[in-house]
């Protein structure tokens, strides 16, 4: 009756997974990905976000900047010289051609790994018909319909524009990847993890940077872990103005950025970064045709129920559906899963809680589970443990020896059970991802200062984070 058993629309992480594991069960599947330019016209291949404009090409310009603190800071002392008279000099072109290439060759890989999973690739825009039925629009213009018996909604998020005049001069996260030459002077305006971790690597490869958000840095996180990663990007040199935001931008005869602001300061800048949050990509798939709600506050989004919409044969996974986490290993379990239960006869669900993430600024903040305020915003009696510490790398290194790096435990007294963990430093995405297995499946505080730590490592800090809030413990490691 149908084109095939399943359509999923959207390139990425999510929708790829889907794809290939239904095409796993012997399904006929075909994905739809169509990259819309960014209004600044920068364009990427199949892939997604993350691998494009997102969790890759931000993960290795931030190990761009710590390997320039490496150099600067840490080299001599163990031994590194390149002569006084030869300076460290860093080349944003080189990096960003090299990265881009590197985003190639992943592009690449997706599409054969689709053709050797027998999954037909359609680098086609579509829209609903109906809920059996796409029309699907490719580079060149010519119109086609594909029918599906099921359809999958994967197409992610894309970057907010700003709501000031002249925002049509603002970058994002969609173009900062690629740029050709240095943004030098940046205004990066959110104060979420993309404009914080996006001013940290700048800052880091030596541009002159400021953080301009409408409220407080990275609202939903634990708030003492977040007034430390603040002070780190003070420490840098990076300007944090918070309550205020831009209201106009204006190019200048020569090509740069004049931006007034609500306090009514104004400064000029060479890019201007907007990071105010990301929109869900659904306004051209004419969803309503195929009869799906969306949610009612928030138009782009899709309400969910085991990933299923309101109609039973169209289901959304990832970034796309209302309230759930928006990392990319999130959409991609939830793929896996969605094409098990649908082909499979698994009846695994999607387990949307305790689900560690890590903010890639330059002092790394990883955590799972809750704050300490969602925390005491649950359970009665909750205490914290808290612990800074030097990494041994750094002990040594004059101006990196200051105790920042920093964990955090939040406990619920009444039952013992650990509801939250929060580390700082060095290697955060790696150190937490042992930890949120142990939160999830319901470590208890005890269980967790009776693991025995390996030394000398950051890891081990977890282990011997002691020092609760309410004793006045003197928090700061003593002694190896």
């Amino acid at each position: 009756m149908y084109d095939y058993d399943l359509v999923v629309i959207g390139g990425g992480s999510g929708g790829l997974a889907c794809s290939k594991e239904a095409a796993s069960y012997g399904k006929r599947v075909a994905v739809m990905d169509y990259v819309k330019p960014s209004p600044q016209g920068t364009q990427w291949g199949l892939g997604g976000t993350c691998v494009n404009v997102g969790c890759i090409p931000k993960k290795l310009m931030h190990h761009a900047g710590l390997v320039g603190e490496v150099l600067r800071h840490d080299a001599h002392e163990y031994g590194w010289s390149n002569g006084d008279s030869v300076g460290i000099e860093h080349s944003w072109e080189t990096m960003v051609s090299n990265i881009q290439d590197y985003i190639k060759a992943l592009n690449f890989g997706y599409k054969s790994s689709l053709h050797e999973t027998s999954v037909a690739y359609h680098n086609k825009l579509v829209k609903f018909i109906d809920n059996h039925t796409i029309q699907c629009i490719d580079k060149k213009g010519q119109e086609s319909v594909i029918t599906g018996e099921r359809f999958v909604v994967a197409v992610g998020s894309r970057p907010t524009q700003l709501k000031c005049e002249g925002a049509e001069h603002a970058i994002s996260s969609d173009d900062i990847f690629a740029l050709k030459k240095a943004p030098g002077k940046t205004c990066c305006v959110g104060g979420g993890y993309v404009s914080l971790e996006c001013a940290g690597f700048l800052a880091a490869l030596g541009m002159d940077v400021s953080i301009y958000t409408r409220s407080i840095l990275l609202r939903g996180f634990d708030r003492e872990c977040c007034d430390r990663l603040e002070n780190r990007l003070l420490k840098d040199g990076v300007n944090v103005v918070k309550g205020v935001v831009p209201t106009q931008i204006v190019k200048t005869e020569d090509s740069r950025l004049n931006v007034t602001f609500s306090d009514g300061s104004s400064d000029v800048f060479d890019t201007v970064l907007a990071a105010v949050g990301r929109t869900a990509d659904t306004k051209s798939l004419n969803l309503e045709g195929a009869g799906v709600m969306l949610h009612s506050e928030h138009g782009g989004k899709i309400d969910c129920v085991s990933e299923r919409t309101n109609v039973e044969n169209i289901y959304a996974i990832g970034d796309v559906v209302y309230g759930v986490p928006e990392l990319t290993p999130v959409a991609i379990a939830a793929g896996r899963r969605l094409a098990g239960r649908l082909y499979d006869g698994s009846e695994l669900e999607m387990d949307y809680a305790t689900i560690a993430t890590a903010v890639y600024t330059p002092l790394e903040y990883g955590c799972v589970g809750l704050s300490e305020e969602k925390a005491r915003e649950k359970y009665k009696n909750v205490e914290t443990y808290r612990r800074v510490f030097v990494p041994l790398e750094y002990s040594m290194v004059e101006n990196r020896n200051e105790t920042e790096c920093f964990s955090k435990i939040v406990v619920d007294i009444d039952t013992g059970l650990v509801a939250g963990i929060h580390y700082m430093g060095p290697n955060a995405g790696d150190i937490i991802q042992g930890w949120a297995l142990c939160v999830k499946k319901g470590i208890t505080y005890r269980e967790l200062i009776e693991t025995v730590g390996v030394h000398p490592t950051c890891g081990e800090e977890i282990v011997n984070t002691t020092a609760s809030k309410s004793s006045g413990e003197e928090i700061a490691k003593a002694g190896c």
